[in-house]
């Protein structure tokens, strides 16, 4: 075990909050390894890198020498958590809980060490508790302190409708710290309320209450919202070793220190002292490696260097047309261009100039003899005009037409 400031060091690097600190420092002075609860309601088979932020801090853990305790919320996946949206998360059937969380256990140990980590399932034990049990539970928690989770106390103010079951979910949760006799549970910032339930009632069953480690929730791709799979904006455990390290390059260098700080346990001033281009380099081939295989991010970064150098090859032989040319439209079509921002891709290549006129450009178009932006143009595609674009006709001429000032240009 490291000494106690090296200790605190690694455990609050990244973190939000460690509640309270004086008595994790006070279970760390005991000199054991203490029982560390994550739990994951399986609702979905696939992990992000948002997930990874806590799977990363609970193999630091486990480094550390604490004992890791995965508990899969099967139970609990059946009522459905809320968790900060506005209206109740409908619950999983058995056999969905089931295959998700088959998926959940082969995608964490690839971040946790197996061999290290205690695996249970919370329905071992909830689903043997009688109706009295749960009306004690229920009894424990009064209605005001559920309605200072903010998720319920919006709908609450809103007038929509709380089920009683949803209640009972930060109980039961709270309750799996009872049953699992945890000395620290972490989690994303998203599940503090929660958490603190279950400290609440490790007091009333006369336990050492748990401390509390909250971790921030993960910007996506954009850098603005919640790593999501319903925004599009995230990077999966699962995806193909090309996407990770292409997207992990395509991130901002202001995200990409917040990954290096929350997703490794690299020195945060040497990488700083890097050249940003170099660091997201070595971030993308670490994070790549870490879920594919050294081999599989070697043949990522080839690949990618060979798409890029390509594409830095080809834009330096394109030509550049300054003017789209909306003179030779009838003044109708050219006030509707102007008006609306877009042409018909067969009118953009004749009046950019890169097709003659617009029958042959159409023709050039039907025999997919024309890409803009790298893909095979369609007819029915409108271009925009304030917009540049690359366009490729055929295999040996490329243009870059730029964007058009339409407030300059006069009917």
């Amino acid at each position: 075990m490291k000494n106690i400031e090296e200790t605190l060091k690694i455990i609050k690097r990244g973190a939000l909050e460690l509640i309270p600190e004086d008595e994790f420092i006070a279970k760390l002075k005991q000199d054991r390894p203490l029982r560390v609860k994550w739990g994951a309601d399986p609702s979905a088979p696939d992990i992000h890198l948002g997930h990874v932020v806590v799977l990363t801090k609970l193999r630091q853990l486990q480094d550390l020498g604490h004992e890791i305790i995965f508990l899969v919320g099967d139970f609990t996946a059946r009522i459905g958590d809320p968790t900060g949206k506005s209206e109740t998360r409908k619950p999983l059937t058995s056999e969905e809980v089931e295959r998700n969380a088959k998926t959940y256990q082969d995608q964490v140990f690839k971040i946790l060490d197996a061999s290290k980590t205690k695996v249970v399932f919370n329905s071992h034990w909830l689903s043997k508790l009688k109706m009295e049990d749960v009306i004690n539970l229920a009894g424990k928690y009064t209605v005001a302190r559920m309605l200072e989770r903010d998720d319920f106390m919006n709908r609450f103010e809103k007038e929509r409708p709380i089920s009683i079951h949803e209640f009972l979910y930060p109980l039961i949760q709270g309750y799996d710290s009872v049953e699992l006799k945890a000395d620290l549970e972490v989690g994303g910032s998203d599940q503090k309320f929660n958490m603190l339930v279950g400290r609440e009632l490790q007091r009333e069953f006369s336990q050492v209450p748990q401390c509390i480690l909250t971790m921030p929730l993960l910007e996506g791709t954009d850098g603005v919202q919640k790593m999501s799979k319903s925004l599009d904006n995230y990077i999966g455990i699962t995806e193909p070793a090309i996407n990770i390290y292409s997207k992990i390059l395509s991130i901002s260098d202001v995200l990409m220190l917040r990954y290096y700080e929350l997703l490794t346990l690299e020195n945060m001033e040497q990488v700083k002292n890097q050249h940003p281009k170099d660091a997201k380099k070595r971030l993308a081939f670490m994070l790549t490696e870490r879920f594919c295989g050294k081999s599989e991010a070697e043949k990522a970064e080839m690949d990618w260097v060979s798409m890029h150098e390509k594409k830095e090859i080809l834009s330096e032989h394109r030509e550049e047309i300054e003017h789209v040319n909306l003179d030779i439209l009838p003044y109708e079509q050219k006030k509707e261009a102007i008006k609306s921002g877009v042409l018909s891709v067969a009118h953009f290549l004749s009046c950019s100039g890169i097709a003659p006129s617009i029958s042959e450009a159409r023709r050039l178009v039907n025999s997919s003899g024309i890409r803009v932006g790298g893909e095979t143009a369609k007819l029915d595609w409108k271009i925009n005009l304030k917009e540049p674009h690359d366009i490729d006709k055929g295999k040996k001429e490329h243009y870059h037409v730029l964007a058009l000032d339409l407030s300059l240009i006069k009917l």
